[in-house]
């Protein structure tokens, strides 16, 4: 996919591109901004909702007594 976008950027650069190409490359990066936003949405996921229990601030050890240090 990124292979032809690049073909369609380049050839819009150099000469232009036919109604047909220009409807392909509109598709085609609504396509590719869809897949970027699904990876940064799924990555931020992971961080704002981490599976394991953060590590304590005062030890670094994790803790499952909601999250308050008992050290």
């Amino acid at each position: 996919m990124i292979k032809r976008i690049n073909q369609l950027a380049k050839k819009k650069k150099e000469e232009g591109l036919t109604p047909e190409e220009l409807k392909e490359q509109k598709e085609l990066y609504a396509v590719y901004l869809q897949n970027i936003r699904e990876q940064v949405k799924a990555q931020l996921d992971v961080r704002v909702n981490p599976s394991r229990p953060q590590e304590c601030d005062c030890c670094g050890e994790h803790h499952h007594h909601g999250g308050k240090c008992q050290h």
